[in-house]
């Protein structure tokens, strides 16, 4: 496990999913957290159930410049200052395409998911110099490198989250401070629930529905895990990546490393279905073939 002793984080979206399993890990890892979000009855349950000495919750609508300005001076005022910056916050945006996009559903999206990283980043950096460096993590996507994952809008902002953090990586470090975004893929979470417009409470049930039945999704087998992501997060924010900046880590049980075909036998791949074959029809064949 990283090491966080002696560190200062901050959280965003920390109440729950990956931010939670976040919390976990870097406060095991040794950190002090300012635990942000907007969910005051998991949030207040976070500090009860970790202490007010290990975290401190406080409510943040990130894509209020002021209150992230008042974030980060938190850490300071809390714990004595701030070494780390999780950007986390988000959900899964407006779900309108191209054709029929729903304008102020856009700008929405892009607040909470780009802009919010921006801004985040921006109130976080002189506290950080003021410490002689630190670490910033920026929650991308899968959808940011390949279509099909989520809705455009959401796959372009995190694109931008992507390269955000690359450009940010270059600028800042002058100043010691690290950059670097993480792409998880699917991760059983209440995005996909809330992302229906379904209550939080049903939106928590299917994230349990997603966690039973997406393991056939990625060569690994099982769905992801909060921690999975948590504890990549710990790493790039932990001395031991000091030399690691700039970068975009998929987490994703290999769900981008190809077509289905290429990790499952069971799939037909591109030329059975050029063919118009099923691979039990092509087992068929070839051992009709054999016997000739």
């Amino acid at each position: 496990m990283a090491d966080l002793s002696g560190k200062v984080a901050v959280i965003t979206g920390a109440a729950s999913g990956i931010g939670l399993a976040g919390v976990e890990v870097f406060v095991e890892a040794g950190a002090k957290v300012i635990a942000a979000d907007l969910q005051d009855d998991k949030g207040k349950a976070l500090e009860a159930r970790f202490g007010a000495e290990n975290v401190a919750y406080r409510t943040c609508n990130v894509t209020d410049n002021d209150a992230l300005k008042a974030l980060m001076q938190s850490a300071v005022d809390t714990f004595g200052g701030l070494d780390i910056l999780w950007n986390n916050a988000g959900s899964g945006g407006t779900p309108t395409g191209v054709e029929d996009l729903d304008l102020a559903g856009y700008d929405m999206t892009m607040d909470l998911l780009l802009k919010s990283v921006f801004a985040g980043t921006h109130f976080a950096v002189p506290h950080m110099v003021a410490r002689g460096g630190g670490s910033v993590v920026n929650t991308s996507s899968i959808s940011a490198v390949c279509a099909g994952y989520a809705p455009i809008t959401y796959s372009v902002a995190k694109k931008a989250v992507a390269h955000f953090s690359k450009l940010a990586a270059a600028e800042l470090s002058k100043h010691q401070i690290r950059v670097n975004a993480i792409l998880p893929g699917f991760i059983a979470t209440s995005i996909f629930g809330a992302s229906l417009g379904l209550p939080r409470e049903q939106a928590d049930q299917m994230a349990e529905m997603v966690a039973q039945n997406g393991g056939a999704m990625q060569p690994i087998g099982r769905i992801g895990k909060g921690t999975d992501i948590a504890q990549m997060a710990a790493f790039l924010a932990s001395d031991e990546a000091g030399f690691v900046t700039g970068g975009e880590f998929l987490v994703d049980g290999g769900m981008t490393v190809g077509p289905r075909h290429s990790w499952n036998e069971s799939e037909g791949g591109p030329l059975l279905d050029a063919l118009g074959i099923t691979p039990e029809q092509a087992e068929a064949m070839a051992a009709v073939m054999k016997l000739d």
